[in-house]
């Protein structure tokens, strides 16, 4: 009987649609319950680094991925106290070579896409809107998942892929609210004509300056440029998705150089964000209930990894699964002791570059500079091998070195 019953996902975000397309692929099927009243997501560009391409390949979606990214040449680390380049890591063949699988960028939007239209086309996977998993009860075959209009949904397994703000990860850890980080970032997208033409760099650009930097790479077949700047104003509690002035956002970057700042000026229908996310924390697992993605991990923008990791997660709880031919602590269990160690490890380093790579000022900055500018690409390689390797897949402590 608990064979029949499907999973349930708590979520319909990239993470909870992955999870739901690696689950059919390996023949388990689920429930996907989303709040919102449709399935979609907010926000602009994200970066996607060779591990995303890993698990894209492994989910099924490769192909629709590679299709509607944009492929950048560089990573490009810019002083915006002096408008001068400090380094650029080559995204080229050899990096290619070198982790199987290219760099690149896209709108979350469209990522979102891909992985809606895989479940849609699942006979495994439904969808449910206006949907909200607000709590759950279990026993020893099932979990019942109640919804915030009173409803009870009856699964085998629960899967919280409910975001930073997570209900699954409140009943099952209880850590109250998430860390608010001081960092308040503003994003915009423009069209590219928009973009000062000197500008319109085929890389994602950093602008590494004191308490505060700015992003930008381009969108949708350069169609467009998403940008992204951020200040730490110690901001004292969460915001997302405000609209904000333009003098507003300016007010942060006043003290940089002249050829960043007019990108500020540039864009348009500003939206605020205070960074948050949370303490690595071990304790995933509640029986036949689990968190995946911001839900288990949430973390700083700064490695460009939360979607990544949340793919991730999906690969390897479908693996877990599967290898666990549907036994659901034991692969729940499993996905734990493997995901642990190599997201924490993000979650810390994410923190870690904020301060050490994108805000400093004054001498940490000039050491900074000398250590970044004098670093070959072959090094850079090797110290980004352990995040891009693909090792994460497979999870383990091959993950974390």
């Amino acid at each position: 009987m608990e064979q029949t019953k499907p999973i349930l996902i708590a979520g319909g975000g990239i993470g909870g649609l992955a999870t739901a397309a690696g689950l059919a692929r390996k023949g388990f099927s689920s429930i996907v319950l989303e709040k919102s009243v449709q399935l979609g997501e907010i926000g602009a560009g994200i970066q996607l680094g060779p591990n995303a391409f890993h698990a894209f390949d492994t989910l099924g979606v490769g192909d629709a991925a590679r299709s509607m990214a944009v492929y950048i040449d560089n990573l490009r680390l810019m002083d915006a106290m002096t408008g001068e380049e400090i380094t650029h890591i080559p995204i080229d063949e050899r990096f290619r070579e070198r982790f199987k699988n290219p760099y690149a960028v896209v709108h979350r939007g469209e990522l979102h896409s891909v992985f809606l239209r895989a479940c849609q086309d699942s006979d495994r996977v439904g969808l449910r809107t206006s949907c909200e998993v607000v709590d759950y009860e279990q026993d020893g075959d099932s979990v019942t998942a109640k919804l915030a209009s009173g409803e009870t949904v009856e699964g085998r397994a629960l899967i919280g892929a409910d975001g930073l703000w997570s209900n699954v990860r409140k009943r099952l850890i209880d850590d109250g609210a998430p860390r608010v980080s001081g960092h308040t970032t503003y994003r915009s997208v423009i069209p590219t004509e928009k973009m000062p033409e000197d500008l319109r760099w085929n890389a994602a650009t950093l602008w590494a300056g004191p308490k505060c930097h700015i992003v930008h790479y381009p969108l949708s077949g350069w169609k467009s440029f998403n940008l992204v700047v951020t200040y730490h104003n110690d901001a004292p509690e969460p915001v997302a998705g405000k609209s904000v002035s333009k003098e507003e956002v300016s007010k942060g970057f006043e003290h940089i150089h002249p050829r960043p700042r007019q990108i500020i000026e540039h864009g348009q229908d500003w939206k605020l964000w205070v960074l948050c996310d949370r303490d690595p924390v071990s304790n995933w697992v509640d029986g036949r209930v689990v968190v995946l993605g911001d839900a288990a991990h949430p973390m700083m923008q700064y490695m460009a990894q939360g979607a990544c990791m949340a793919m991730e997660d999906a690969v390897c709880l479908a693996h877990e699964m599967e290898a666990a031919s549907g036994d659901i602590e034991t692969a729940l269990e499993s996905y734990r002791i493997k995901r642990v160690p190599r997201t924490a490890r993000v979650q810390l380093q994410s923190r870690l570059m904020g301060e050490h790579i994108f805000h400093p000022d004054g001498a940490h900055a000039e050491l900074r500079n000398l250590i970044m500018s004098s670093t070959p690409p072959d090094e850079w390689y090797d110290r980004i091998q352990w995040i891009y390797g693909g090792t994460g897949l497979a999870g383990g402590a091959e993950s974390v070195r």
